[in-house]
């Protein structure tokens, strides 16, 4: 399957999902995400999900994160430069939604993508290679490319991966894990 195919493959899928069910299934994605190593890291970036994009409810492994005290951390898009813009996550930031329906803060410390530990990734399909499928603007290849090779990068997806993407291209920036309500898939 290539890139195209496998994003209205899985848009579609997504869209026949009901509100409740995207939270049930959102609710066993993180705490599936409990079973992961990475508990003992400070700075974890976190997408805001796109509601009218049926995307994972990344609210419940927000939760966790405050409730454990690291730092969320969460991102502004510059559709000028298709870079993101990170911030802290506290009581005092202030969220707005763009018009593309993306959450975004508009105040609050901007963070330095090198201290960031874990990513939370958006995707709409993914391989058992660990190759990613976004919406195509390359607003996370670009992120993902500037962190320190270290830094843990975790999809979050409803359904289990591909056997194989097609067209992958050297920008594209292959997961660390995916986790789906059943199962953590692992590419490393």
């Amino acid at each position: 399957m290539d890139k195209f195919a496998a994003r209205k493959k899985y848009q579609t899928l997504r869209s026949d999902l009901s509100r409740n069910k995207i939270l049930d299934l959102s609710v066993k994605i993180a705490n599936n995400c409990l079973n992961l190593d990475i508990w003992n890291n400070i700075n974890y970036h976190i997408f805001l999900s796109i509601h009218k994009k049926n995307e994972v409810d990344t609210k419940p492994i927000i939760d966790i994160l405050d409730g454990r005290q690291k730092n969320i951390i969460v991102s502004k898009s510059d559709f000028k430069t298709y870079c993101l813009k990170n911030y802290l996550l506290n009581e005092d930031v202030i969220l707005k939604q763009n018009k593309y329906g993306i959450p975004e803060p508009i105040n609050g410390i901007q963070i330095n993508n090198s201290i960031i530990d874990v990513v939370f990734v958006p995707l709409l399909a993914y391989d058992i290679k660990g190759n990613r499928v976004g919406y195509g603007k390359g607003f996370y290849d670009i992120f993902l490319k500037n962190l320190d090779p270290k830094t843990i990068k975790i999809g979050l997806s409803f359904f289990s991966p591909e056997l194989s993407i097609k067209n992958i291209d050297e920008n594209d920036v292959q997961l660390d894990y995916c986790v789906s309500p059943d199962k953590i898939f692992n590419f490393l």
